[in-house]
């Protein structure tokens, strides 16, 4: 790999920033200054240095953003905002994208990333990972229309969906509305405001807590995001039935 692309890649700057610090001595591999940025390296075992501060190669990025309502899961949009519009210049990277999607007016916690397999993974069928949603539903909504769906729904147009599992959280006599947590095992086009349609009521208000084992970290506001953990990625791995080497 060219050490200018190497450089450019893990953002240590725009490729004539690159060039300017190679020309000006501050790179050196193995313990040698580069003289060129057509030198070639081996990420996994050359050591590369900015000055006096190591350059580590990471192929993989992982990072859990909070997404706000308004933003649309997508990596571009000639219109809308996109949740990768929300990244800084400092993070973002054109082969980063989002694992699933939210819609548009639903808010909360949603991977990005650039690791591919672990995206499909995560996604398929076979680990197809849980997913948890808090709900503002219209009008009271009892633990009895909610016990069905236990049994697995048919939606309106007669998609039959897995049993999923629903609890209430607290109604709200004044404003009348219900606020419900729903974990659901799959991931159909508007299914969890689909199921409450089931019950003649709508969602006003839709909130993803939970996306297999990691959760909405405390503290994120909508619009912002962080980088993964270790621990959160080694747990996601393991819904994906991934496993380290």
């Amino acid at each position: 790999m060219r050490i200018d692309k190497f450089l450019h890649a893990m953002r240590i700057g725009t490729r004539t920033q690159v060039r300017r610090l190679i020309k000006d001595g501050h790179i050196t591999a193995n313990g040698e200054r580069v003289l060129s940025g057509k030198q070639q390296v081996n990420p996994s075992s050359d050591v590369v240095y900015l000055d006096e501060e190591p350059v580590r190669y990471q192929q993989y990025f992982y990072y859990v953003m909070n997404k706000p309502v308004g933003a649309i899961t997508a990596t571009v949009d000639a219109q809308a905002k996109t949740v990768l519009d929300l990244f800084n210049t400092t993070d973002y990277r054109d082969d980063l994208f989002p694992v699933g999607r939210l819609d548009k007016d639903t808010e909360g916690i949603l991977l990005i990333t650039n690791d591919g397999a672990l995206s499909h993974a995560l996604l398929a069928p076979a680990h197809h990972v849980t997913k948890v949603y808090e709900a503002e539903v219209t009008g009271e909504i009892t633990a009895d229309q909610v016990a069905g769906f236990n049994d697995g729904v048919t939606l309106k147009d007669g998609t039959q969906l897995q049993p999923a599992q629903a609890e209430i959280v607290a109604f709200h006599e004044i404003e009348n509305f219900t606020t419900l947590r729903i974990q659901i095992h799959e991931g159909k086009y508007h299914q969890v405001k689909r199921m409450i349609g089931t019950l003649g009521e709508r969602v006003v208000q839709l909130k993803r807590i939970k996306f297999g084992s990691l959760t909405l970290p405390v503290g994120l506001l909508a619009g912002n995001y962080r980088a993964l953990t270790d621990d959160e990625l080694v747990a996601l791995k393991a819904d994906a039935g991934q496993t380290e080497n």
